[in-house]
């Protein structure tokens, strides 16, 4: 696979946004981090590294820190978009006006936006230029920033509906320590990568709780069912859950204790009040808001998502972890794959 040194820009100064803008830098592509202030850009040139979000990683002599738009994207080719989803909009609509025409453009964003339940590729597309929308791509997998900052080995999915634009992205990311696979289903990749965070969370709680393994994997994997049923719903492949996406981003995120996500329902389920906790993280939990977004799209779409409402009235209703999880054990008796596949002769996988 032929590598080609693109100028790169990367929106957002996140622990994950500046973990891939070393990452592309380290691969000899000069970068460009953007920040939003000069303040802010000042301050990360003076100190040669993000302190604040991924301290200890100095940066490579390719990346440089700008807070200019025509500086950061007037000559990028390829712009990678690493922000909250609350914010993913109001960045797409600053940047756009300076994008080159044949950009191609990166949502590296695991959310959804709480007020439309819109996917990030989707908000991207409403902001963006009509001629970058076929270049539009999704980036995910189980890549826990820190890890990836270190060097760890891991794989990570690049979704585009244009298969070759998928690949030119691929080729860029590829690196000995981060195998980069293409998938065409953008819906069931950043489906897969948004609601995940939702079972972290619940998963955190049963940690919290202190219910063990069993019911530790057997959450995991019903989780991975609910995702699954809302993205065949919404019309994604439902292979894709099984794939790095789904599966692998699902068990990253729900068992590591680096896991934001994860850290707010042990914390919930430890007494404390989700204000409190939100505020004293340095990093957005995206699962808080993806769990609204995520209701949200299980009453338009008409799909069952009851670990997700039980998150649902957990964080926003006052309903106590406890009663949650007892909640969805008492549940009625059901196949485990409906909604996925049909039932009878002729059986399909998409129902």
């Amino acid at each position: 696979m032929t590598r080609r040194l693109v100028q790169a820009a990367v929106v957002g100064t996140t622990s994950w946004g500046t973990t891939l803008a070393i990452h592309l830098a380290k691969l000899g592509h000069p970068v460009a981090l953007w920040a939003r202030t000069p303040e802010e850009a000042e301050q990360l040139r003076q100190d040669g590294e993000n302190r604040r979000f991924l301290p200890g990683f100095p940066f490579p002599p390719s990346l440089r820190v700008t807070a200019s738009l025509s500086d950061a994207f007037g000559e990028a080719t390829l712009v990678v978009i690493v922000v909250p989803s609350k914010s993913i909009r109001q960045n797409a609509q600053r940047v756009r006006e300076v994008l080159r025409p044949d950009a191609i453009i990166v949502s590296a964003t695991k959310g959804l936006e709480m007020s439309t339940g819109g996917r990030m590729t989707q908000v991207l597309r409403e902001e963006m230029p009509a001629p970058l929308w076929g270049r539009i791509c999704a980036l995910s997998g189980p890549n826990l920033s820190a890890e990836v900052a270190r060097g760890l080995p891991t794989s990570t999915v690049i979704a585009c509906q244009d298969e070759a634009v998928a690949r030119e992205v691929q080729a860029e990311f590829m690196s000995p320590q981060l195998r980069v696979y293409t998938n065409v289903d953008v819906i069931g990749v950043e489906l897969a990568g948004a609601l995940k965070n939702v079972i972290a969370l619940g998963t955190g709680i049963g940690d919290g709780l202190g219910y063990g393994n069993n019911s530790k994997a057997a959450f995991i994997t019903r989780g991975l069912a609910e995702i699954a049923r809302l993205g065949v719903a919404a019309g994604a492949n439902p292979l894709t859950f099984a794939g790095l996406a789904g599966l692998g981003d699902l068990v990253a995120t729900a068992a590591s204790p680096l896991s934001r996500n994860r850290y707010v329902g042990e914390q919930l389920a430890k007494g404390r009040g989700l204000g409190e906790i939100l505020t004293g993280m340095r990093n957005v939990a995206e699962g808080v808001d993806t769990t609204a977004a995520a209701m949200r799209l299980s009453r338009e779409l008409r799909v069952d998502m009851p670990i997700t409402r039980a998150a649902y009235g957990v964080l926003f209703e006052g309903l106590k972890p406890q009663d949650a999880v007892a909640a969805l054990m008492e549940r009625a008796p059901q196949p485990e794959w409906m909604g996925i596949v049909a039932s009878g002769e002729g059986q399909s996988w998409i129902r």
